[in-house]
């Protein structure tokens, strides 16, 4: 039997006009700006704050992930399939994907197998330009920045070797990681050491993604912290007069993009900031548009719950105001033979006991989500290795701790495959009455927001911090920022700092080694461990599998 590639899937596909789906949100024709025939913006004025309190928001998170990941945007769009099929009216909002795991070796997010959203080729290049005009924005502010260190008329006097703003690219390139700038005598600037990050990594992608309307959007440019003057005062964004220039550049990017499943349902797909680094997950603009337009939208957060639903829970949801009514944890049986301390090799082998050792992690998300007053159902999305057995203990072993656990058929069966995990979510919606609450206030000490975070998800004994995270601590009291949230940087691989500890580890302390600040989004980033904020290519990168025709076909993207 021969299975079809995702992307074959996809172009065997008929896709509907964008006007269509726009239909099925009673959208007029013309509030769309169409990108050709199967994509188009959505005006901001569309959002609607009445209507959002009254719709369902469904959080797609999973386990602590292999490093293939477990499937959440595959479940998330299998689930909007499902729940349009028991007849409940409903849109997926996503992340957009970034080039340079499309081109490495993670592959695109467009979901995968009968679970897709189309046309991902499109999705998966270069969709909208939202990517480029946040680079181009994030760009021009260093153009900014040099310039004015080289400006003999307007100098701020800004200390070079304090600039913490860095270039982005959206590709990953190891080469630009640590750079110098400004060689080739006077004409070319000022020489200093700079680098690049990879564009989910910068901060106007996080910024694009709190910001609440444009307004909102230029005073956290305004806001962006780039470093200091040789006298020791802060420098701003707004000291360069940057704000409206970066903002231009932005009007467009930040309306949410609509398109659709392979089952022609709506999905509005906008932003894509990295979980590990920033927090993760889809735009506040896109979440408010997909509930002010549909009774259930069903949105994902990036790699582990530790990670990506903290994030989406304590910062997105808390200053956005939203209340999410369930979360659905992604888990997969590799995933738990991987905790239960199988080697890759045997991840596709049945192996019920490493599967009961592996459930540790599992119950560790169960109880987190709980924490925060939300129920969980778990989606255990199913491979072809998987076996019944397996299968049977998660079902028993969620049903011992009061938590439905469904086996989730969406890459093979599409909507088909998921009735069962849509109707599990909508019981939770309609019988749980949950009562969403962060786990920490943004106004408690910041050391104590850290801690909550390592003790109460992580299951740490407690936090110790470094002597360059102390200095920061005292930066961050000097210029005011106390009162962020906090955007925790650390390994997706395990609850702890340690990549290696995998399950639920106990009897661990997580170390602080400094903390970033990110002023215009709002959050603080204390580094756990080293965190790459630009990415290398693997030894076989995916583009080397990927052609294209004389007809434009494309074919080898995953």
């Amino acid at each position: 039997m021969t299975h079809l590639s995702d992307i074959e899937i996809a172009q065997a596909n008929d896709i509907a006009h964008i006007k269509t789906i726009a239909k099925k949100l009673n959208i007029a024709e013309d509030d769309l700006e169409l990108y050709g025939k199967f994509k188009a913006k959505l005006p901001l004025d569309l959002i609607d704050e009445q209507k959002i309190k009254q719709n369902n928001l469904i959080l797609v998170t999973a386990l602590t992930p292999t490093p293939a990941g477990e499937g959440k945007t595959t479940v998330s769009i299998g689930l909007t399939e499902g729940l349009n099929k028991i007849n409940k009216q409903a849109t997926v909002v996503l992340r957009e994907p970034s080039l340079g795991p499309v081109f490495g070796i993670k592959g695109g997010a467009a979901g995968g197998g009968y679970s897709q959203v189309v046309p991902m080729e499109d999705i998966n290049l270069h969709f909208t330009g939202d990517f480029n005009a946040i680079e181009k924005a994030n760009n021009l502010l260093s153009a900014l920045i040099d310039n004015n260190i080289q400006s003999k008329t307007q100098n701020l006097n800004i200390d070079p070797r304090t600039i913490l703003w860095k270039r982005v690219i959206d590709m990953n390139d190891r080469a630009l990681r640590q750079i110098t700038i400004g060689l080739g005598g006077t004409a070319n600037g000022i020489p200093r050491e700079d680098g690049f990050n990879i564009t989910p990594a910068s901060e106007v992608m996080a910024i694009l993604c709190m910001a609440k309307d444009f307004e909102d959007l230029k005073q956290r440019l305004g806001d962006i912290f780039i470093g200091f003057t040789f006298d020791k005062a802060p420098i701003f964004a707004r000291d360069l007069k940057a704000e409206n220039a970066m903002a231009i550049l932005l009007k467009d990017a930040i309306k949410p993009n609509l398109v659709q499943t392979l089952e022609e349902n709506p999905a509005i797909i906008h932003g894509g900031p990295f979980a590990n680094i920033a927090q993760g997950t889809n735009t506040i603009i896109a979440t408010k548009m997909g509930l002010s337009l549909s009774n259930y939208v069903v949105t994902e957060a990036g790699f582990g719950a530790d990670l990506g639903a903290e994030k989406f829970l304590n910062i997105k949801s808390a200053y956005a105001g939203l209340n999410p009514k369930a979360v659905v944890l992604v888990a997969t049986i590799r995933a738990l033979r991987h905790h239960g301390g199988v080697q890759k090799e045997g991840y596709n082998t049945p192996n019920l006991e490493a599967v009961k050792t592996g459930f540790a992690n599992l119950e560790k998300h169960i109880e987190n989500i709980r924490k925060f007053n939300i129920e969980p159902v778990v989606a255990i999305n199913a491979f072809i290795s998987d076996s019944n057995e397996e299968i049977n203990f998660v079902k028993a072993a969620c049903e011992n701790l009061g938590v439905q656990a469904v086996l989730s058929e969406g890459w093979a069966k599409g909507g088909e495959g998921t009735k069962t995990l849509a109707e599990a979510v909508v019981n939770v919606v309609e019988h749980k009455a949950t009562q969403f609450k962060p786990l920490y206030d943004w106004k408690s000490p910041v050391k104590e927001k850290i801690e909550t975070i390592a003790r109460e998800i992580y299951g740490a004994d407690g936090v110790v911090y470094d002597k360059k995270a102390e200095l920061n601590l005292r930066r961050i009291d000097r210029l005011g920022f106390n009162d962020f949230a906090i955007c925790m940087a650390k390994t997706q691989k395990s609850f702890s700092d340690d990549d290696k500890l995998i399950g639920r580890p106990t009897g661990f302390k997580v170390t602080v080694r400094e903390i970033e600040i990110a002023a215009g989004a709002q959050f603080i980033i204390p580094i756990l461990g080293k965190m790459m904020r630009m990415p290398g290519l693997p030894a076989i990168p995916a583009s080397e599998g990927m052609s294209i025709d004389n007809n434009g076909v494309i074919s080898g993207l995953s």
